[in-house]
């Protein structure tokens, strides 16, 4: 015994010894690795030292509180839509308000939705359920069973998280289930399978998360068994992104389908047919959309077959199975069109495409010919159309119209005559009048043309004077499309700013193409059309490098970070979001490792070799001339790692540069946990530009 309790401290000594060997060798790679300690007492005492210092200086400034006043307002502003989704007849809404600081879950029939002021019974206060047990609850949404939507399955996040405790919630008695689903916090995928089993992936223990941080197992849970009795369906390898199940409904048929996310951009697809695993027959690349009248439909991501890139094309659901299963094609795109989206309806198919990134709604429906009859639903094409409240029972839906200078605008339509009732709209915080939106274009390094938008006073003068904010992402196919936002008209716009939104390369709203144009090593054709739209508004006069600031989160705090650290001469003001910016370690960082489809994988020596030519780590240089850059992150983001932010700006301070940073300690990803949160953020962001760029 003795013997064994040495040989045992032997080893431990050991193990102390190579674990402080390796610190060590880390530390001397990078001496700010204590910051990635999310909540260790060393690393928070430098955040609040850090809030302290920016906090003071921007909510010292004489503009802050009145800014923050008519931010608040618009966030608790009782006028704004209250969206809701339909549901066995009730329409449900989530809202936030000075009375409702965490949120209330409400519902109310489609006659009360329609009146100006409508009554709501309240389902479940988030606020009153936070009191009452003592936890930071933030909402995280509601996955009811379908078609009688009775019992759901709600999550909530302790600060904002992305990982979430999942109860199970009944509808009829607005309770929680005694004894029903529940998960302890994780990132979990959750879905029903039934009235009484669901599809659960959840940290079921050592080895049951990929490299990412979600899910590889998929198991079916039976009500009354515990957890750790459910059966296992399915298990992903660890160098998955995630895996899951979930059920889609046609015709009255429920059919259950597996996924196993094997990078970002791809996934193997299975219809569960009893025991059965029956591989979907489409490229790992393709994205399954939806079912109708028994058909599944698909949008290619690249070429296949006969079949174009970004098609979208359809199979019968019962030939899955079959070797010489026949595809069809339902849509093209074009070389200025994108398919955005379909919406299924009892008898037709809702198309919304966009065309140079403004969108086009249209209607098809089947012909007794077997050809497809196509209308275009009557809605301006100037701006950003979002449907929803599509059900498979019935034709009507909801659709949304905003541009940047027209309120976002809530419509019912008629499914048969496609006549459009406005419904609701929200309130003009700032008179569009004296404004005016056009759409421009700039030619990048390569010669392509990359779009973006402008607002500004209709008085404009082009002396290179104007303090402009240019906006832009970038990445993982998200398109940024015209969107209304009272904040930007009332603390920018009216304040004699510029507003630019520009859609570079590695976004979608071209399509795959123009999203895949920058993955990798082709990363940088991103960043110079970001900086070949700069170039053209200094050369059009309209600001100069004194008075341009540039902003973005996550991916887009990547881009901002990079076009400082490549081309500082440009920009006078830089705000840097929940960003990626440690491009040697984003892989090993949280949910990190989920992203090297999109950027590369770092401890391969070929794709570091570019990805570094980038990373704002480390090409920040001691003799570069920066502008005083505003980071911001939060201590509760579990997807990107706030160690990015904080070993940024403490590099820069070592280095002699002036910064400027906030961590909320609550917020998630979002970067905030309620509408004071989101208000001061915000605030503080205006009063920094103001600053810089006046």
């Amino acid at each position: 015994m003795n013997k064994d309790r040495k040989t045992t401290a032997a080893r431990s000594l050991i193990f102390l010894l190579c674990t402080l060997a390796f610190s060590a060798i880390a530390s001397s790679d990078d001496p700010y690795l204590w910051l990635e300690d999310v909540e260790g007492e060393k690393a928070l005492a430098w955040v609040t030292k850090k809030n302290d210092n920016s906090l003071s200086y921007l909510k010292g400034q004489t503009t802050y509180q009145g800014i923050y006043e008519d931010t608040l307002s618009i966030l608790n502003d009782k006028d704004r839509i209250p969206y809701a989704g339909e549901r066995a007849g009730y329409y449900y809404n989530f809202w936030r308000d000075e009375n409702h600081v965490r949120g209330i879950y409400r519902r109310t029939t489609l006659d009360e939705y329609k009146k100006d002021n409508s009554q709501w019974e309240t389902v479940l206060d988030i606020d009153a359920l936070a009191e009452k047990e003592g936890e930071n609850w933030v909402y995280k949404g509601m996955n009811c069973h379908y078609p009688k939507y009775e019992r759901c399955l709600v999550s909530l996040s302790r600060g904002g998280a992305d990982a979430t405790v999942v109860r199970e919630f009944d509808m009829n008695s607005k309770s929680f289930v005694k004894n029903g689903f529940y998960l302890p916090e994780a990132k979990s995928s959750v879905s029903w399978r039934d009235d009484n089993s669901v599809f659960v992936g959840t940290n079921f223990g050592e080895n049951s998360l990929t490299d990412s941080g979600y899910p590889r197992v998929v198991k079916i849970w039976q009500r009354g068994e515990p957890l750790a009795r459910a059966t296992t369906l399915y298990e992903a390898e660890k160098t998955s992104v995630s895996a899951g199940a979930f059920s889609m409904y046609d015709n009255g048929k429920t059919h259950h389908m597996l996924y196993d996310g094997t990078s970002f951009y791809t996934r193997d697809m299975y219809l569960l047919k009893g025991d059965n695993k029956i591989r979907v027959p489409i490229p790992e690349d393709a994205s399954l959309i939806g079912l109708y009248n028994n058909k599944f439909f698909v949008q290619l991501k690249s070429e296949w077959k006969d079949f174009a890139q970004a098609e979208v094309i359809y199979a019968d659901i019962d030939d899955v199975a079959k070797e010489d299963i026949t595809f069809t094609s339902f849509i093209k795109p074009s070389d200025t069109r994108s398919i955005e989206g379909l919406n299924f309806t009892k008898s037709a198919i809702l198309v919304t495409v966009m065309e140079h990134v403004k969108d086009k709604l249209f209607r098809y429906q089947l012909a007794e010919n077997g050809e497809w009859k196509i209308e275009q639903v009557d809605f301006p094409t100037t701006g950003t159309i979002s449907v929803f409240n599509t059900d498979p029972e019935r034709d009507s839906f909801f659709v949304n119209y905003a541009d940047f200078l027209s309120p976002s605008t809530l419509y019912l339509v008629d499914g048969k005559t496609l006549s459009i009732n406005k419904l609701k709209s929200a309130k003009a915080h700032f008179d569009a009048d004296n404004f005016v939106t056009t759409q421009k274009f700039a030619t990048s390094k390569d010669g392509t043309q990359v779009p973006y938008f402008i607002v500004h006073r209709k008085d404009i003068a082009l002396n290179g004077k104007n303090p402009t904010l240019l906006y832009a992402y970038g990445g993982f196919e998200v398109s940024m499309q015209p969107f209304y936002s009272a904040s930007v008209g009332k603390n920018w716009l009216e304040k004699g700013g510029v507003y630019v939104l520009a859609n570079i390369r590695g976004g979608g709203e071209y399509g795959p193409r123009w999203h895949q144009a920058a993955l990798k090593e082709n990363r940088h054709k991103a960043f110079e059309d970001f900086e070949a739209v700069a170039e053209q508004l200094i050369a059009d006069k309209v600001t100069s490098p004194k008075h341009l600031g540039i902003q973005g989160g996550s991916n887009g705090g990547l881009l901002v970070g990079a076009a400082f650290t490549r081309r500082p001469e440009l920009y006078n003001a830089v705000i840097c979001q929940v960003p990626l910016l440690d491009m040697k370690r984003f892989n090993q960082l949280l949910a990190g490792a989920s992203w090297m489809g999109e950027y590369g994988n770092p401890d391969i020596p070929e794709e570091w070799a570019y990805i570094k030519t980038y990373s704002p780590y480390h090409n920040l240089s001691k003799d570069g001339v920066y502008p005083k850059v505003f980071f911001t992150t939060s201590t509760r983001d579990d997807r990107v790692h706030p160690g990015h932010a904080r070993k940024m700006v403490a590099k820069m301070e070592d280095m002699g540069f002036d910064v400027l940073y906030f961590e909320n300690t609550e917020g998630g990803h979002a970067g905030a946990a309620n509408n004071e949160q989101r208000a001061m953020v915000s605030s503080l962001n205006y009063v920094y530009l103001l600053n810089r760029l006046k």
